[in-house]
């Protein structure tokens, strides 16, 4: 089962993911995308690793997201990917300028095939103003398009509001 878990900044949706994720009853691989670049943002990654189970596989990609995914992924395993969205903002900083459309294309290619239980979060950014500065809005027009690709592929989507989970598309929890 794919599964897409939306919602804005502190709204529940790595909760509920690491939730799933661990009621799978299977072995559990993270996959985190957030690179250390400043104090505050070890700070989270730090809170993040304290929040995890011991027996948690931890992989550590910011970029070449499907590849970990293939490499992981297996029949009797769940991957819990956090977060999306600090892996497209890793691309659209990358100096490589075609790395965003290479790695985007690569995960959705490689999503359906995945054997497993495959957990995807995500930060919903459509929600509020145009933002005033180009490359925001192009930030958010490329998650607006990812999230879209992803929710066709994945057989449930759920959107977080205030630690509370709404069912867009599947089975309900």
């Amino acid at each position: 089962m794919k599964q897409l878990i939306l919602g804005g900044v502190r709204s529940g949706k790595s909760r509920l993911a690491e939730h799933l994720a661990a009621a799978s009853g299977m072995a559990v691989t993270y996959i985190a995308t957030a690179a250390a670049g400043d104090e505050e943002m070890r700070a989270r990654i730090a809170h993040h690793r304290a929040q995890r189970p011991a027996a948690w596989q931890v992989v550590e990609e910011p970029i070449a997201l499907a590849a970990a995914l293939r490499a992981h992924a297996s029949a009797d395993g769940c991957l819990l990917v956090d977060c999306l969205t600090l892996w497209l903002t890793n691309l659209l900083c990358s100096d490589d300028s075609g790395a965003l459309a290479r790695e985007r294309d690569a995960l959705l290619t490689a999503l359906p095939s995945l054997p497993g239980q495959i957990i995807l979060v995500t930060n919903e950014t459509g929600l509020g103003v145009v933002p005033a500065d180009p490359l925001s809005r192009r930030f958010c027009d490329e998650a607006g398009r990812l999230h879209q690709a992803l929710a066709v592929a994945c057989d449930r989507v759920i959107f977080t509001v205030a630690g509370l989970p709404q069912v867009l598309k599947g089975a309900p929890l």
